[in-house]
């Protein structure tokens, strides 16, 4: 193999400018990949504040998460980030004392502890006593004979996750079990969901047992010894999430990135091998553009489901704030910045896919403009309550519910689940955290005052977590809403953002994407595709004259 000379390849990369489009996680994650290896990078994002999805502030004078809480340990890659930034000290697990999750809305108003070791909502037994007080015994009877007596499944392929529960398992199954999972991981119906890309596995453990139950079980087998509680996965930063944006904005800015914050990309026009990236500083309505570029994926699912296909749930994943604001009074997006707008070698669009697609879709073949699907929104309230009756987290870590018997999808009591939370809010204050909205069904808080949605969540938290709140024990309420993407396990997603990936590295100019719509959601998958397009963009800036030159030859 031929020695690279360091040297030589630095001062290569110091003739080489990029843009980064998007100051999310997965933005700022690719501007440290370009500056390590010397790139002049300027990063420009249409909000006031860099992070996407991942977002902290005070509340009641605690520093909270209001977007992603926490991050998926799986694979190493989030947290050997963290350990680079030098804050791998401030990483915490959940608390283990408080139990997992549980689940509201079952009939006559009852609830019950979610069951461990299931698989998207798919227990391996229906006879294990924790799903035989959410089936009741005859239906678990009932589901155990539906799928013992069907024919032997000899291919395990299914089109349809929900299609496959109730044909094999019955209703109860679908409803009680999977549909909060599925709401709360995906703010999906399980209709929707392709257990092929929820649960990579599970077709051929199907194929290989022929039942459902018995490829479920086949599968926790494998991990027999890792079977935990929901949400055993997950860990987070003391302080919130926010640290870590913190981290990579002061470590970009260490290796000379530029920041330009309120600044949304209008327009990119190829000149050449170049970008012209016209751009509104300070744009008045930056904060508030790109109404539909994903901000989070699913930022407050509790951690009822963190055993299942997504381990990160409650840390939403890591959808970026969009770039796609509209041009100012009197002024045309190809008249941004006028002539001073900058060129640069290579440009990675790291917005929402609404964002991404109108600013890519000019300059790349066969990539539509818009999303085939606009994705689902979600509300999240986030109220700090003096409730000491909640010290004894009547509802472990939090809530989901059975579609359809609340108005909320699901709570997490941030107290309960993490001691860092509990410790600054003080004695008998607790941080309660309520998501409203799914694909297809707006957040309830839509249309509502601040004052308004948060009475809303109150009386929503008081159902699901069976505790009396009256309106006085609220003290502060903070309320963010999230547009996202289509979920990564979305019947029909993956292919389609295979082929636009594809389209975009095709581009004759050096051209790069990520971010949640992408890569799919949660930082766990973030933020190594966000490292994986980086490394493909900067060897295509890097030697594009010698493929050029190859080419031509």
């Amino acid at each position: 193999m031929e020695e690279v000379d360091l040297v030589a390849l630095r001062e290569r990369a110091a003739g080489i400018r990029v843009a980064v489009i998007g100051a999310g996680v997965a933005g700022l994650v690719a501007a440290r990949e370009f500056a390590g290896l010397g790139f002049a990078v300027d990063v420009y994002e249409a909000d006031e504040r860099p992070g996407g999805a991942v977002r902290s502030g005070e509340l009641a004078g605690v520093r909270l998460d209001f977007g992603a809480e926490s991050f998926a340990t799986r694979g190493g890659h989030v947290r050997k980030l963290i350990d680079e930034l030098g804050i791998g000290g401030l990483v915490v697990d959940a608390d283990p004392g408080t139990g997992g999750a549980w689940l509201a809305g079952l009939p006559g108003g009852k609830a019950a502890p979610l069951p461990k070791g299931g698989l998207l909502g798919i227990p391996a037994s229906p006879f294990a006593p924790d799903v035989r007080r959410i089936l009741g015994t005859g239906g678990a009877l009932k589901a155990y004979l539906a799928d013992t007596l069907k024919p032997v499944l000899t291919i395990g392929h299914a089109h349809s996750l929900g299609r496959l529960v109730r044909t094999r398992l019955g209703d109860d199954v679908a409803d009680r079990l999977v549909a909060p999972i599925t709401h709360g991981v995906y703010s999906a119906d399980p209709d929707d969901i392709d257990p092929d890309a929820a649960a990579p596995g599970l077709g051929a453990a199907i194929t290989k047992t022929g039942r459902l139950f018995s490829a479920v079980d086949y599968l926790q087998a494998e991990r027999r010894g890792a079977a935990k509680a929901p949400g055993a996965a997950v860990q987070g930063i003391s302080g919130g999430m926010g640290r870590l944006v913190d981290a990579l904005v002061a470590d970009a800015e260490a290796q000379g990135v530029s920041l330009r914050l309120s600044t949304p990309v209008m327009q990119l026009e190829r000149e050449g091998d170049s970008w012209r990236v016209r751009a509104v500083a300070g744009h008045p309505d930056a904060a508030d553009s790109g109404a539909d570029a994903a901000r989070a994926r699913d930022a407050d699912a509790p951690d009822a489901a963190e055993g299942g296909p997504r381990d990160d749930l409650g840390a939403a994943a890591d959808a970026e704030r969009g770039a796609d604001a509209p041009a100012g009074p009197g002024e045309t997006a190809a008249g941004a910045m006028g002539d001073a707008a900058p060129l640069y070698d290579a440009v990675f669009v790291a917005t929402g896919e609404g964002a991404a697609r109108r600013l890519l879709a000019p300059h790349v073949d066969g990539l539509d403009p818009e999303p085939a699907q606009r994705g689902p929104a979600v509300a999240v309230v986030t109220l700090v309550l003096d409730a000491p009756e909640l010290d004894a987290a009547p509802r472990g870590t939090g809530v989901l519910t059975v579609p359809g018997s609340f108005r909320a999808k699901a709570l997490t009591q941030a107290s309960a689940k993490w001691a860092w939370v509990r410790e600054a809010a003080g004695p008998g204050r607790h941080v309660v955290r309520v998501s409203f909205g799914a694909q297809g069904e707006p957040p309830a808080t839509d249309g509502l005052s601040e004052a308004d949605a948060a009475a809303l969540a109150l009386g929503e938290a008081s159902a699901m977590l069976g505790v009396a709140l009256p309106a006085e024990r609220l003290v502060a309420a903070r309320v963010e809403r999230f547009d996202q993407s289509q979920p990564a396990a979305a019947l029909g997603r993956r292919a389609a953002v295979d082929r636009a990936r594809a389209a975009v590295a095709k581009a004759p100019a050096a051209l790069g994407v990520a971010g949640a719509w992408v890569s799919g959601t949660g930082l766990a998958q973030v933020v190594p595709d966000a490292k994986a397009e980086a490394a493909r963009l900067r060897h295509v800036a890097l030697w594009a004259g010698e493929a050029a030159d190859e080419s031509a030859g």
